[in-house]
């Protein structure tokens, strides 16, 4: 039986987390949300949570016993949040952590959607830099991604770069995410202590599609 904390529950991402996994008899969830009338369908592998991830008390508390821990967050203050994260994994001693930062904070998007990228969203990538940077140094085994820009639609259609490579296309759907999400919940071992961009394979353009 694999144990996984689920930080953001409510997030688009881990929605389509929390139902894969839902169907799955070796896993156990626990879903730790701000707002759990947010919630809904919850499958009965799973329980909520109601605490802030920078109380890093209730946090360690919901940590213990866990054996993965996967962030789907946002914010100005990622690095913070990051901080409280890797402060509860430690004392609770939880090494496994999966978590959604963002793409274009190594400057490693090329050409015109590089420029357009950081035009749009420049001011929010040192946040969740300091995230990053925060976990790579922490000693847990780490899962960074970093998607292209998300759209909803109905398919799992993904490739993945690493960190130090050219980031690849420009959107790619939650679902997939998702997808690549529940992989390593599912089977830990896989990319551990991976820094991995993830886009839908041909969207390569100037800015999004839907943009």
């Amino acid at each position: 039986m694999t144990n996984v904390l689920i930080l953001g529950a409510n997030g688009q991402i881990a929605r389509w987390v929390v139902q894969s996994l839902g169907t799955d008899p070796l896993i156990t969830q626990t879903l730790l949300v701000r707002n759990p009338a947010k919630l809904h369908d919850i499958p009965e592998n799973a329980e909520v949570v109601t605490a802030d991830v920078l109380d890093t008390y209730a946090l360690t508390q919901t940590a213990k016993g866990q054996d993965i821990v996967y962030a789907n967050l946002t914010g100005d203050n990622m690095g913070e949040q990051a901080q409280s994260i890797i402060t509860a994994m430690n004392a609770a001693d939880v090494k496994r952590l999966i978590f959604i930062v963002s793409l274009g904070i190594y400057d490693e998007i090329p050409g015109a959607f590089g420029e357009w990228n950081e035009k749009t969203i420049g001011p929010y990538l040192g946040t969740f830099r300091e995230a990053a940077d925060q976990i790579e140094a922490s000693g847990l085994s780490y899962t960074l991604i970093r998607p292209a820009w998300l759209d909803d639609t109905d398919e799992i259609n993904y490739e993945l770069t690493g960190k130090d490579e050219p980031f690849k296309g420009t959107v790619v759907s939650r679902k997939s995410v998702a997808d690549l999400v529940q992989r390593v919940i599912t089977n830990p071992t896989q990319h551990i202590n991976a820094n991995l961009g993830i886009n839908k394979p041909g969207t390569n353009a100037n800015k999004p599609y839907f943009v």
